[in-house]
């Protein structure tokens, strides 16, 4: 969009309205399908995926490996031990009859399965051989381990910045109602503090859970090749294993949804508080702040609490069961030793193999809660990604010549809720170059007919078109573009003045910038700045004045020099010396260009070529302002309403005057209804 603001719904978040009610995150989904679709946002890097798969595989036979060869180095010592008690040139059965024979049975047995020499001592060279398999063993399962770590980080990350996109496209394209009905803070809290909690958990969980789960096939391979007895009695701690995961699951899944949900509850609180930190002060409302704060940070601290406590309870349970097999294994490990059914280098492998079973099991157990708190906010990021969307544009779409600018409502009707009529059957035309100043008590429909021209909401009825051109035929970008927005609410980015005032036309030179800026008027104030066009704004504008912000506002809109201009109470909240020079630069802007303006301060529309009086979504008077005033219907009450210091009973009665203090100024004039029309322009 070629205006003030580009694309304003996209926009909308960064605007300073009243806060609506979270609809997000009320509601969990089942772990399953979320996980599921989180798992598929890394279907693009299948390839890096199945590498990633091959250097697991390798990285984790080469470790399981490790305890055999390191059992088989213990053989040839204890065997070597074993020879030099032997008298040398004695045979092994020579040994074993004559243990046997003195009645020791269980050494003989121990005896008859080692392979010895009497004598020999230990093979040192057998022994450097096996070490240094153990040592390249392990040497190349670190590396391959390294290299699927470091591609899967890079799998991770990439679908992470393809989620991030999804989210900000996801953003653009939904409608404005959508904003009106969801808390910035809310929001926020789900583009950042989900999206960054799933790439945690993934980048955490993803590596461990493919290793955890190779470990324990291979392991439990090596231990039946060991001893089918051992592993056997091994396999008691997966069926407990899964028992105990799933019994803290179930109860801690509830709960880290709740915790995301009341972080982005929180978050919406802290944002709206500061936001609007001065009008708690004005009105003395900290304690009942501080009061609300306090409960919804007690709410999180118990979700987070929970969550945190059931699902800490895996990893010790897993240990406990871990350490019951491992004394079983030791048990009947040693007795097998001393039947001479296993080598003690045999037990020494598979007591090292136990450890690696249980470890990876509890591992998985301990993962279930990252796991579920990923999951959970997968969940609260997949309701947005399933938002609504706009209605596509029109396709093919229809363009209106490049200087259109007659803009007519044909029996146009439109309600933000379908029980509550609010346009109905309104007509009116704009002609090319003139000024429609639009006025009326809150809730009267005026800033919703801006949302009507912009297409942030579309007819219910009617048509609205620009030179003939249906708008409903035109694209979005297409109508956006010919349009220029100056806001009661300035609009600045972090940013130079100069970037700021070229944000329409970035492409725009500096003669063209600085024109802009001294047609309206802020050029007069800028050089008394330490940089001049290169001072550095932060978002909130905090070194420059209402006005002065106001005025850049308009030199922004000058450079984009659209072919309709909607002013909406872009003088509310001005100074008097300021709001001159404001209405000044805006005479300069509205020249050759169809404006609509929206005021409350009649003074600034007395030259307008139209004033439309509107009272429930309807039009009840129009014409300039000399023939209102001779007409003395709503627009002279109004008038006199404004500019009369006492009010009589009848001004007050009246209900165009509703919202009028008791100085004459009425700030309430103007001003959209928070509950008819959703969002401030």
């Amino acid at each position: 969009m070629t205006s003030v603001q580009r694309g304003a719904p996209q926009r909308m978040p960064m605007q300073r309205g009243p806060m609506g009610v979270a609809t997000g995150g009320e509601k969990a989904k089942t772990f399953g399908p979320s996980a599921k679709r989180l798992l598929g946002t890394l279907r693009t890097d299948r390839a890096a995926l199945v590498i990633v798969l091959m250097f697991s595989v390798v990285s984790v036979a080469l470790t399981v490996i490790g305890p055999k060869l390191l059992g088989n180095a213990t053989n040839v010592v204890f065997a070597g031990f074993i020879s030099l008690q032997v008298p040398a040139g004695a045979t092994k059965q020579q040994v074993v009859d004559q243990l046997v024979a003195d009645g020791n049975q269980d050494q003989a047995n121990m005896i008859a399965a080692m392979d010895f020499t009497p004598g020999a001592g230990i093979d040192f060279t057998q022994l450097a051989w096996i070490l240094g398999g153990v040592l390249a063993v392990y040497v190349f399962a670190s590396i391959f381990g390294w290299l699927q770590a470091r591609i899967l980080n890079g799998v991770v990350q990439r679908a992470m910045h393809r989620l991030r996109l999804d989210v900000e496209g996801k953003i653009h394209r939904l409608p404005l109602a959508y904003f009106d009905k969801v808390q910035r803070g809310e929001l926020l809290s789900r583009v950042t503090n989900d999206v960054d909690n799933i790439g945690q958990t993934m980048q955490q969980t993803l590596s461990q859970v493919v290793i955890s789960l190779l470990t324990v096939v291979g392991v439990l391979v090596m231990m039946f090749v060991i001893s089918p007895l051992l592993a056997v009695i091994a396999l008691v701690t997966i069926p407990l294993t899964i028992a105990i995961t799933v019994v803290v699951a179930k109860r801690s899944q509830k709960l880290f949804a709740a915790q995301w949900k009341s972080t982005g509850t929180l978050n919406a609180r802290v944002e709206e508080t500061f936001s609007g930190h001065s009008i708690v002060k004005v009105f003395g409302h900290q304690k009942e702040v501080e009061a609300d704060f306090l409960a919804e940070n007690e709410e999180l601290y118990r979700a987070s609490f929970g969550a945190q406590f059931i699902s800490g309870i895996i990893m010790p349970s897993m240990m406990f069961v871990g350490n019951l097999v491992y004394v079983a294994i030791a048990v009947v490990g040693g007795l097998q030793v001393a039947a001479g059914l296993l080598s003690i280098g045999d037990v020494q492998a598979f007591i090292q193999y136990s450890r690696q079973f249980t470890q990876p099991l509890s591992q998985l157990g301990s993962m279930a809660n990252l796991l579920q708190s990923g999951v959970a906010s997968a969940e609260r990021v997949f309701e947005l990604l399933d938002q609504a969307e706009e209605d596509p544009d029109a396709d093919p779409a229809e363009t209106a010549d490049a200087a259109a600018s007659r803009l007519a409502f044909e029996g146009v009707s439109f309600r933000y809720a379908a029980d509550k009529p609010l346009i109905e059957d309104l007509s009116l035309a704009a002609e090319p170059g003139s000024t429609v100043a639009i006025v009326g008590p809150t809730g009267a429909g005026k800033t919703t007919l801006v949302n009507l021209i912009m297409r942030f909401y579309d007819v219910d009825a009617g048509r609205i078109t620009l030179d003939g051109v249906d708008t409903l035929l035109m694209t979005r970008d297409d109508l956006r573009a010919r349009t220029g927005m100056v806001l009661q609410d300035t609009w600045l980015f972090s940013g130079t003045i100069r970037e700021n005032i070229a944000y329409g036309r970035p492409d725009a030179s500096e003669v063209e910038i600085v024109a802009a800026a001294t047609a309206a008027y802020v050029d007069r104030f800028v050089h008394a700045l330490p940089d001049g066009y290169d001072t550095v704004l932060d978002d909130e504008a905090t070194n420059l004045s209402v006005g002065e912000r106001q005025l850049i506002t308009i030199a922004r809109a000058f450079l984009a020099d659209p072919r309709i201009l909607i002013l909406d109470e872009a003088t509310s909240s001005v100074d008097t010396r300021t709001e001159l020079l404001i209405q000044r630069a805006m005479s300069r802007l509205r020249a050759d260009r169809t404006a609509f303006v929206i005021a409350h301060r009649l003074s600034t529309i007395r030259d307008a070529d139209l004033i439309l009086v509107m009272e429930d979504g309807s039009i009840v008077e129009q014409g300039t302002h000399d023939e209102l005033l001779v007409a003395k219907g709503a627009y002279w009450r109004l008038y006199n309403a404004q500019f009369e210091a006492p009010m009589d009973e009848e001004v007050l009665e009246d209900p165009i005057a509703v919202g009028v203090s008791s100085s004459g100024a009425s700030h309430a004039i103007g001003a959209p209804a928070a509950t008819e029309e959703p969002t401030s322009m």
